[in-house]
């Protein structure tokens, strides 16, 4: 969707009436937890006569954007897809929000999403499984699922999600849209329920290259609530994104292209290569020699951080609280026990354990070394090249309930993403086409510290090249 779009087309009335129709008649993707219909079409109605005024209007005015349900948004449920926070309301908005509001967004509702954003196929939340719009015997990946059906459904023009180690990018791979991992600060996190806060980012999904850069344009900048992101000016990503491909120095990891990797997508990246070559572009075999410790690191790291964030929810101050417990330890005990599902108790379990005397140091610490070779892997590479292809996914999306009792395979589906957060660089994944099942086929594209731009950059050459 254009600026301004809803006034030249339709009016902003209109258009979310249309999307609250769509949302209606498609619930059976389970996209949406919230919808907030009465608020958005007074909205819509204000920006219409905001705009008959001849009064001046927002970067997104008349964009109707969904937010996955990890974020806050003020005097509306935040569940994070789980028991635990069914009935908890938040009592302010993120920064994030704040920000697509005053650019004149119209916010339609909270998406459905993984519980605590842990999942791969968003299988995981306490209020049912997403389906995929592209094929509903299968999942829409996670944790960001909702957000990226909701878009591939054309059911809203854009939506936040989080990515900790794929969230955004998986998902958008699966849906077949775009969708943007930033760098890790660009975007503030004021408002987000953590998971893991060195690793957690807020980006949108969109059907094109331009939304995404607009919306990430509006939401991205320094926040004095969150003390990690980062104080540095905000490209003109709307404008920068069609400046072209010619001379970049685009580098093929080889790790990324080995056993494992499915044949059709494989084919599809390398027609992409090429088309990004004849435009002018420079192609670099490189290595990346510590990538294949990144799912380990990943999965040390984060569940450790999960399990001390997550420890703020026992029952006590908000949130689900068991009416049985006697004793203030049943009470704890129980509240999670109840309250937690099977996926997130794992992770604490896990990451209780890696932060435990005795472990700590074969297992955290070395996690954190490792992490380190991994960003060192990337600022190498930089040295050489302006950005790096690699598969989103091994395969496209594969079948409901097919991974959820193994979670060492679901954990894998998040080989090519998590590296990228231990790094804290950008990627984006790119929709390249479909599979020989009709299943959209995802390409990631990553960049340097806050060079988002060159990822808008080859992500709007190669939509409009198809």
């Amino acid at each position: 969707m254009s600026k301004l779009k809803a006034f030249k087309d339709a009016s902003c009335e209109s258009i979310v009436s249309e999307y609250l129709s769509r949302i209606e008649a498609k619930k059976e993707l389970n996209t949406f937890l919230q919808v907030y219909q009465e608020e958005a079409l007074e909205r819509a109605r204000s920006l219409d006569k905001k705009n008959e005024a001849g009064d001046k209007v927002g970067k997104l005015a008349g964009m109707v954007v969904a937010v996955k349900d990890v974020i806050a948004l003020q005097l509306n449920p935040l569940t994070c897809g789980s028991k635990i926070l069914e009935n908890f309301n938040s009592v302010y908005n993120a920064t994030v929000v704040d920000l697509l509001l005053k650019e004149d967004a119209i916010i339609i509702g909270k998406t459905n999403c993984d519980e605590f954003a842990m999942g791969s196929s968003n299988e995981n939340s306490a209020f049912g499984k997403v389906l995929n719009p592209n094929d509903l015997t299968c999942v829409p990946g996670g944790s960001s699922g909702g957000s990226a059906a909701a878009v591939a459904a054309d059911l809203c023009d854009t939506a936040l999600g989080t990515d900790t180690g794929g969230s955004i990018r998986q998902p958008a791979a699966f849906c077949g849209v775009f969708g943007i991992k930033p760098t890790y600060g660009r975007v503030s996190r004021y408002g987000l329920v953590a998971f893991a806060s060195s690793f957690d980012t807020i980006g949108p999904f969109a059907r094109s290259a331009e939304d995404c850069a607009k919306v990430l344009e509006v939401i991205s900048g320094f926040d004095f609530n969150d003390s990690t992101s980062i104080s540095r000016p905000v490209p003109k990503f709307s404008e920068t994104v069609k400046l072209g491909v010619k001379e970049l120095k685009i580098g093929i990891p080889k790790e990324f292209f080995q056993t494992g990797l499915d044949t059709e997508i494989n084919n599809s990246i390398v027609e992409q290569i090429k088309k990004l070559e004849n435009e002018g572009c420079e192609i670099i075999d490189i290595s990346l020699p510590h990538t294949q410790y990144s799912i380990a690191a990943y999965y040390i790291l984060t569940t450790a951080e999960a399990s001390a964030n997550l420890a703020r929810f026992d029952g006590t101050r908000y949130g689900y609280r068991n009416p049985d417990s006697k004793k203030l330890d049943d009470m704890y005990t129980r509240s999670r026990s109840n309250g937690f599902g099977d996926e997130v108790k794992r992770r604490i379990m896990l990451g209780t354990y890696v932060l435990s005397a005795g472990y700590y140091d074969a297992y955290y610490l070395k996690g954190q070394k490792v992490r380190r070779l991994i960003q060192n892997d990337y600022i190498e590479a930089f040295n050489k090249v302006d950005c790096i292809i690699t598969p989103t996914t091994p395969t496209t999306a594969f079948k409901l309930g097919e991974k959820i009792s193994d979670p060492l395979a679901m954990y894998l589906s998040d080989i090519y993403t998590t590296s990228a957060n231990l790094a804290g660089i950008p990627g984006i994944n790119i929709p390249i086409g479909f599979d020989s099942k009709n299943l959209p086929i995802g390409m990631q594209v990553l960049a340097n510290y806050f060079n988002e731009e060159i990822l808008f950059r080859v992500s709007y050459f190669l939509e409009k090249s198809k």
